[in-house]
């Protein structure tokens, strides 16, 4: 994609002071589709568990000046004959509605067939989050259904509508 105006790299210890400072001005827009690191503490967690090997953590960056303006997380990769995963992901509140998570959730998606040989990934969104449906959609992703009860969040068990990405290589073995 050579006209994109971002690009993702794995999330670094590096970047703890940028995006908690991205998830403290954003709070407001993230409240309560999901809980981004707001300490260092939960910093310190998150990164640990991007280092496993069942998720991945990116941020999604201006290519002009290297700026994060959101995050995208691979999460609860299963390999075998499943190879599936889900994802997780926030924009910063300055750059809501410039098109940065579109074109970062399509090269995300695509580095997840192509570089991670998974065959599905998918986005639990709760049903109020308009602006997360909207993007999936333009993403390409297929509604399959709702998840009940599917996440506890904010003190709270909230229903999620289930979203899909198939690789279209379908026929490729692994």
């Amino acid at each position: 994609m050579s006209d994109a105006r971002i690009y993702f790299r794995s999330v670094t210890a590096g970047d703890r002071q940028e995006l908690l400072a991205l998830a403290r001005t954003s709070r407001a827009l993230h409240d309560p589709w999901i809980a981004a690191p707001l300490t260092p503490h939960m910093f310190k967690m998150y990164l640990r568990r991007t280092q496993r090997e069942d998720h991945e953590g990116f941020v999604l960056c201006l290519k002009t000046s290297n700026e994060i303006v959101g995050v995208i997380n691979i999460n609860n990769v299963i390999r075998g004959s499943f190879l599936s995963a889900s994802l997780g992901y926030y924009v910063s509140q300055p750059h809501l509605g410039n098109g940065y998570m579109q074109e970062g959730l399509a090269q995300v998606r695509d580095h997840a067939f192509k570089k991670m040989g998974l065959h599905r990934i998918e986005a639990n969104i709760q049903p109020d989050n308009q602006r997360s449906l909207n993007l999936v959609k333009r993403c390409g992703f297929e509604r399959e259904g709702v998840s009940r009860a599917f996440l506890f969040i904010n003190g709270q068990w909230r229903d999620h509508e289930r979203w899909v990405a198939i690789d279209p290589r379908r026929g490729m073995t692994r």
